[in-house]
């Protein structure tokens, strides 16, 4: 089952169901370029018999970064970038599998150390405590249509230098996440109020990277399921989006959920309470966290979706293909260490280690803390820390730690996301 090959729309093969899924990896140069880091750690993966690889957020605007240390294609690269992109697109196909780039903006959730004045599709800033976010500005409709130009650039770019595929990064409260959400998007132009004119841009940029890479290249896009916010992108408007994504030729759709305010994407609590959705939950206990949404969606469209999100047991990963609810299993944090578990996982492996549950930077007697709204998402977001230096020491050391420090961890992450910027100038 799980080495079913899948052929997408465009024709291209997916050699089996497992895809890494994207993970931050923070290893390029102060100015975005990929690095031999980059290489070592898309070889260990490309080894590792995942079908396809996704890299972590390529930013199409060098002032919208995700975070310190992303690769960032805002124009068409120079001879040492291309050279650059075309040596991590080898190491990262080596095993035959595919390596699709993940094209993203950080819109309103790019930092202050990054950016103190971001764009977005409104000036609706993030409501989240000690004050890492500036108040973001709304984008202007000529702004709009330079970054739809931007996604076909970078598109091509990918392209060019050996990735088989891109990814659209519509997900997670990021920029083209802050246009469909009818809680941040206030616009009252073609590009706000209904959802038809919140989803324009979304639409645009599928187009256009279409029109630059041609009929016969995957174009995937990653959705959120729901925002899981009140006032929120909900499941209903997700639907209809898929649906005009798949007539706008889209091969691939992942299908996730949340924003850094409700970080469902990383299982962490959110700092308010998650707004309920309107779809059945199945009656297998499982422990995946956006199956039933692609299973409600699978009744409604024919286009190919990707389920990322908690996956640990063999018998949801079954499940979510048997049941028809997932066309590919997206893997992410526990790659960060068994870096070859799709491999194992076809051959027979059961489950996979939930590393996570043991990530608290704050110990068991200091837990009365977590009632703080600042110290719950510190102790959140240390937990994730942990997994960017397990990547870290993979780009640099070939290695894994799973004994780590968390708070070592935290600490490390922290001090070279300042010394990126610095040296960045």
């Amino acid at each position: 089952m799980f080495d079913n090959p899948l052929t997408l729309p465009c024709g291209a093969t997916l050699p089996n169901r497992f895809a890494k899924a994207a993970m931050t990896e923070g290893l390029a140069t102060p100015d975005g370029r990929p690095t031999p880091e980059l290489e070592r750690l898309y070889g260990i993966w490309s080894d590792g018999g995942a079908g396809m690889l996704l890299s972590g957020n390529i930013i199409i605007d060098k002032d919208h970064l995700e975070r310190p240390g992303n690769v960032v294609i805002d124009r068409e690269p120079d001879a040492d970038m291309a050279a650059r992109l075309a040596s991590w697109a080898k190491a990262a196909t080596r095993g035959g599998n595919h390596f699709w780039a993940q094209l993203s903006h950080g819109g309103r959730q790019t930092q202050k150390l990054v950016n103190p004045d971001p764009k977005s599709s409104s000036d609706v800033a993030l409501d989240l405590p000690g004050g890492q976010f500036g108040k973001p500005s709304p984008l202007t409709v000529e702004e709009i249509a330079d970054l739809v130009q931007r996604w076909a650039t970078a598109s091509k770019a990918c392209k060019d230098a050996g990735f088989t595929g891109v990814q659209i990064h519509g997900a997670h409260g990021y920029l083209i996440s802050q246009f469909l959400s009818p809680r941040v998007n206030l616009r009252t132009d073609e590009y706000g109020g209904s959802l038809e004119n919140r989803a324009r841009i979304l639409r645009e940029i599928v187009q256009a990277a279409r029109a630059a890479v041609g009929p016969d290249f995957p174009i995937s896009v990653k959705l959120n399921s729901a925002d899981f916010q009140k006032g929120g992108f909900a499941f209903e408007d997700s639907l209809q989006v898929v649906k005009w994504l798949e007539e706008d030729s889209v091969d691939l759709i992942e299908i996730s959920g949340g924003t850094y305010e409700q970080p469902k994407l990383m299982g962490v609590e959110g700092a308010e309470e998650e707004e309920v959705q309107n779809v059945a939950p199945s009656t297998a206990a499982r422990e995946a966290y956006f199956v039933d949404f692609a299973k409600a969606m699978q009744a409604h469209v024919n286009v190919p979706l990707m389920v990322t999100g908690g996956f640990r047991t063999r018998g949801a990963m079954e499940q979510a293909l048997e049941s028809g609810a997932a066309d590919v299993i997206g893997l992410g944090r526990p790659l960060c260490v068994v870096t070859d578990a799709p491999k194992q996982l076809i051959e027979g492996r059961k489950d996979l280690p939930r590393y996570e549950d043991d990530l608290d930077l704050i110990p068991a007697w200091l837990g009365f803390l977590k009632r703080f709204q600042i110290m719950k998402a510190i102790n959140g977001f240390a937990g994730i820390y942990w997994f960017y230096q397990q990547i870290w020491m993979l780009g640099h050391e070939g290695r894994t730690d799973d004994q780590f420090s968390v708070f070592r961890a935290f600490r490390l992450v922290e001090a070279r996301n300042k010394d990126i910027m610095a040296r960045r100038g």
